[in-house]
């Protein structure tokens, strides 16, 4: 399916630039108000945001768009990406939207939109949505007396707040921990370390002075090096690094050491087994999960199923299968019991109940396999993407003949910028790098 505006994960892209601009989120409002317009109820959408500057061009766009519609918009400020998913179910609103372009530096921008029961879109209705914005001609604009109005929800971070707190379990407390959060200057920068210390901990906060341009600039789950080092300078008892959005998370050790999305689902899928909470009789990941912890699940008599990357077509497979666990290696973590769409800070707290179970270290007790050497990296390209170029094709089939049984190739476009992906795992850590790096070479000879 050939989409214009529609990635992996919503419309992302340089702010201000196509398709990212105040123009493209106006006809966004009025595609969108106009599909979740059904019966005659008063229509409602929550709009959530991070910290990004060019979130104050997108959110008012999105808001005229919205109201012409006649929809009611219910502003909630910078709220991580699953409390605006909550928040559409708890408000019975028509449509969520969040703006954000997730771990993406302050420069790009995106919006996400969620239905009446806090899911992501599906592709089709992605499509239909497109199909909207560029030949629609505005005949359905409402007449003067039904427009919509504005409104901002003033207590949605204390809603959200006592919400996830709601998921951690009663009986434990994390008194006596000391935790570094690190809030990557995003839109969790007030509620995650709210959650922790009302819970209990000891709190060491990283990433919660936004100013605009600093949203993922040296701190988050994509650059953890401030978060471990804070870790062992304070002695903490591990550290939680989430993302722009805060549907996803990374922790660390009492050592530093990172704890990836593979073992994190992991740890609690092992333990919700045990306590007879795990649904389905497996979990979800992604083509990118390591093959350490498909071959760990099926030693516990688990299956293990791939979805391709993306954490709505993870829950996608979720929701099919019936499981109630799923992920992704990057930290996306699907805890379908308490949430539609990952949720960095929930899934941080699991991870914590399960830890709480054992007086041993988290650098004892938090990694349950051994990870597959595996190799992974990105190729920023212009223009076409170089994935259908003879020489690329060849190199990718080269790597694959080489590794055989013992190992698997993944060379993808990402969906949210423009990117190859390539990534290689196998029993041998030297030639799994050695394809990595031949393939490479090939994509950047085409990437312009």
């Amino acid at each position: 399916m050939t989409r214009k505006y529609f990635g992996t994960d919503g419309i992302r892209g340089t702010a201000n630039r196509e398709p990212m601009t105040a123009e493209t989120a106006l006809r966004v409002g009025l595609a969108a108000g106009r599909h979740f317009t059904r019966g005659v109820h008063r229509h409602r959408v929550v709009i959530g945001k991070d910290t990004r500057l060019s979130g104050y061009m997108i959110e008012p766009a999105l808001t005229a768009g919205f109201i012409s519609m006649g929809l009611d918009v219910v502003l909630v400020g910078p709220l991580p990406t699953p409390a605006v998913a909550m928040l559409t179910r708890s408000l019975r609103a028509d449509l969520g939207v969040m703006i954000s372009a997730s771990h993406n530096p302050y420069q790009d921008n995106g919006i996400k939109l969620f239905g009446p029961d806090g899911y992501k879109l599906s592709d089709e209705i992605e499509a239909e949505i497109e199909s909207r914005m560029d030949t629609d001609t505005g005949a359905d604009l409402a007449p003067p007396d039904r427009l919509g109005r504005a409104l901002r929800l003033d207590d949605a971070q204390g809603r959200y707040i006592e919400f996830v707190k709601a998921t951690y379990p009663k009986q434990l407390s994390l008194e006596g921990r000391k935790i570094v959060v690190d809030c990557a200057n995003g839109a969790a920068y007030r509620v995650a370390p709210t959650v922790l210390w009302e819970l209990g901990a000891e709190v060491v906060p990283v990433g919660v002075a936004p100013d605009g341009f600093n949203i993922n600039k040296g701190c988050g789950s994509t650059a953890t090096d401030t978060m471990r080092e804070q870790v062992v300078a304070h002695e903490a008892d591990l550290g939680i690094a989430l993302d722009g959005d805060a549907d996803r998370v990374v922790v660390a050790d009492e050592t530093g050491a990172l704890i990836d999305g593979d073992q994190l689902l992991a740890l609690v899928a092992t333990s919700w087994h045990r306590a007879g909470r795990l649904k389905g009789g497996g979990v979800v990941g992604t083509v990118m999960s390591n093959l350490g912890l498909e071959r760990f699940l099926a030693g516990a008599g688990l299956a293990f199923t791939r979805a391709p990357v993306g954490d709505r077509y993870v829950v996608e497979h979720m929701r099919r299968l019936g499981v109630n666990l799923g992920g992704e290696q990057s930290g996306h973590i699907i805890l379908s019991d308490f949430t539609t769409t990952g949720d960095g800070l929930i899934a941080a707290l699991q991870c914590l109940a399960v830890l709480a179970e054992s007086d041993r270290p988290v650098s004892e007790s938090a990694r349950l396999f051994e990870p597959l050497p595996q190799t992974l990296r990105s190729v920023r390209f212009n223009g076409a993407s170089p994935l259908e170029a003879a020489e690329v094709r060849c190199a990718i089939a080269g790597g694959e003949s080489r590794l055989g049984d013992a190992g698997r190739v993944l060379v993808r476009a990402s969906g949210t910028e423009p990117v190859v992906r390539v990534m290689a795992e196998g029993e041998d850590a030297a030639l799994v790098r050695q394809v990595v790096d031949d393939i490479v070479a090939a994509v950047e000879a085409r990437a312009g």
